[in-house]
């Protein structure tokens, strides 16, 4: 989480998870701003939009409950769902398993991935805040390489937003092909286009979730989508890692034929064409004119300065 101030970070936690609150509009009024404003402070502060959070923490809570001999139906009413099937539904795609069948036990069992320090605690703690950005031990190589490319992404988005726009979407390279799956990649827009969304459809493949539309080509765009589905990418890979899953299968029924992927080989798909891609947006963006200063790709300068090293 960022360093906002404390007070008005409870301010629109309590208002993202009060009782009474139950859609935007009235989270908003609870922390005395406008429906815009209000998701916009909640979004860069905690990572996630106020009704994904609320919505998060809410089913966490009732795992809980549930674990502690609450009935499903009640678990469903508590969690602010209309149905008992509904909340059974939801709570099967966020858990892995459904609600009448009790998942692991244990201090953290009944948490989901979460780009946040937010989860539901007890009954007397409704929340915990992490209070600073979570951050890997430098052991840690694979969290590294994926915070890299997160923050990599960004920089180089931040960029291009100076590049003329007749620049941006020139053809300079004929008939450039990072991956044979996703067409000519011959402009900068393109590649940051390919750049941005190719996390997006892993990310609904692994949760089981329906991806938004992909995002335009324009800059603002761009950043925009990579602003939200960072967060969502970072926590999964944690989750993923947290509970050493990696040889773990999914089956991409989009795929014709229906394919079999291992999460480990997602990952290493994605890091991999994503440092291609940003260097390759790199050298458009030089010949597009832009000053680079600053925009060293090197994960060794990124990591010194992300822990104070200069």
């Amino acid at each position: 989480m960022t360093g906002a101030d404390p007070d008005r970070l409870r301010e629109l936690l309590d208002a993202v998870l009060a009782d009474d609150h139950t859609d935007l509009d009235g989270m908003a009024r609870g922390a005395f701003a406008s429906p815009f404003h209000f998701s916009r402070q909640v979004r860069t502060n905690a990572g996630e939009s106020p009704v994904a959070l609320r919505r998060r923490v809410l089913l966490e809570r009732a795992a809980w409950s549930l674990q502690h001999g609450m009935s499903v139906t009640d678990a469903a009413f508590a969690a602010g769902y209309e149905s008992v099937d509904g909340f059974a539904r939801a709570f099967t795609r966020a858990f892995g398993h459904s609600p009448s069948r009790l998942g692991p036990s244990g201090e953290h069992s009944h948490w989901l991935p979460a780009p946040n320090g937010i989860h539901f605690h007890s009954p007397t703690t409704l929340y915990i805040d992490a209070g600073a950005p979570v951050t890997e031990d430098a052991g840690d190589v694979v969290m590294m390489m994926v915070r890299h490319d997160i923050d990599d992404t960004a920089a180089v988005l931040d960029n291009a937003k100076a590049v003329d726009p007749q620049e941006y979407r020139r053809t300079v390279l004929t008939d450039q092909r990072v991956s044979e799956f996703t067409g000519a990649e011959e402009s900068l827009s393109r590649v940051l286009v390919q750049l941005v969304n190719a996390k997006q459809p892993w990310l609904s493949a692994i949760t089981g979730t329906d991806p938004p539309p992909p995002a335009g080509d324009g800059i603002a765009d761009l950043i925009e989508a990579h602003a939200r589905v960072a967060p969502q990418w970072l926590a999964l890979v944690r989750d993923i890692d947290r509970r050493g899953a990696w040889a773990d299968r999914i089956v991409d029924a989009l795929c014709r034929p229906p394919e079999t992927f291992l999460l480990s080989e997602i990952l290493t798909h994605v890091l991999t064409f994503g440092a291609y891609r940003r260097q390759l947006a790199r050298h458009l963006l030089r010949r597009a004119g832009a000053d680079l200063t600053g925009l060293d790709p090197d994960p060794i300068i990124w990591h010194r300065k992300q822990s104070g090293g200069f």
